[in-house]
């Protein structure tokens, strides 16, 4: 049991010396995810190895290089393909209401507010959001690996009846658009959350302006 917590110990101190790596920006974020990922999965394939079977060293290795693979795959990449995308993005929504940013989890996410995209409820796009989804457009077909999921959304005024199919045809509709931009239909999946997953307080303007939106998700699935 010593020895298992010993292992542990060593790859938390080393995940923990690889994230400050990354704060400084010594590091990449695949290559941060990627090598505390590892480390973790390291330790704990040790600990696994010193716990089954007959422990010696050629064990106790075998579960740590297991572990450590195991720790690097799966998730999402923020791969140098993504960054492109971002920045490509980030460039072509400059003085727009649209917002780009990168998630906790690896993902590029787009946030269209529905009143700049789409007249009052209306999933017919409206013309200013065309340029900003042939620029993604051209991303995702540029990065044949990444999935896209569109998400629309409203406020809580009117009905679930109303408001969930609405946020679906938007989201729909968005898809359409990056579809006809030669974005295979299969890599895009759509759903409409409704008043459901707000963002701010429904009890104000703002707030409700803010809660109607489309959002998009792309992500580079890590190798697995």
């Amino acid at each position: 049991m010593k020895k298992a917590f010993t292992s542990l110990t060593i790859a938390a101190s080393a995940a923990a010396l690889l994230a400050g790596c990354a704060a400084d920006g010594t590091m990449t974020n695949t290559g941060k995810n990627s090598a505390i990922g590892a480390v973790i999965g390291a330790g704990l394939g040790t600990v696994v190895g010193n716990q089954v079977g007959d422990r010696d060293n050629r064990t106790r290795a075998t579960g740590a290089a297991v572990g450590a693979a195991l720790g690097a795959a799966g998730g999402y990449l923020w791969s140098q393909r993504m960054e492109q995308q971002k920045q490509a993005m980030q460039q072509v929504t400059a003085g727009t209401p649209v917002q780009v940013s990168q998630t906790a989890d690896n993902r590029l996410k787009i946030n269209i507010p529905a009143d700049a995209g789409f007249a009052t409820n209306s999933a017919v796009l409206n013309a200013n959001m065309y340029p900003i989804l042939q620029r993604l457009a051209q991303t995702l077909n540029q990065n044949p690996a990444a999935t896209v999921s569109v998400v629309g959304h409203t406020d809580s005024t009117g009905s679930d009846a109303i408001n969930n199919p609405l946020s679906q045809r938007r989201a729909d509709a968005a898809k359409a658009y990056l579809v006809s931009q030669g974005v295979a239909a299969s890599r895009i999946a759509t759903s409409g959350a409704g008043s459901t997953q707000p963002i701010a307080s429904n009890a104000t303007v703002d707030g409700r302006a803010q809660n109607r939106r489309v959002e998009i998700f792309v992500a580079e699935p890590a190798a697995r």
